[in-house]
């Protein structure tokens, strides 16, 4: 089973239109407090908060030409909430993902 690691990786890479990264940045929050709030207080509130995240995930996939991680697996929809944490981290602190490797690099004796 791949690892976390690898599955960062893959739903970074179908997700690189800054666009797509915004759209979640607010969606995926917003399906967490929709969920929190259907479960405490208010269902109007928690189903416009749930309904109004996942529209804007798939408006993100739809401007970015691809479909969403979670088709793949379920295990996307764990994913996508630990990957916004990280973008909003490297926002925050500054902090910029270390370059790819493309292996095209030679080793050195």
């Amino acid at each position: 089973m791949p690892g976390l690691a690898s599955y960062m990786e893959q739903y970074d890479h179908e997700h690189s239109s800054v666009w797509n990264k915004v759209l979640h940045g607010i969606g995926i929050p917003m399906i967490f407090a929709g969920l929190l709030l259907l479960i405490l207080t208010k269902w109007i509130w928690g189903g416009l908060f749930f309904l109004g995240g996942w529209v804007f995930l798939f408006l993100g996939h739809r401007i970015e030409g691809n479909h969403p991680a979670f088709f793949q697996g379920p295990i996307y929809l764990l994913v996508g909430p630990i990957w916004v944490a990280k973008e909003i981290w490297m926002f925050l602190t500054g902090a910029h993902p270390a370059a790819a490797s493309d292996g095209s690099q030679s080793k050195r004796i």
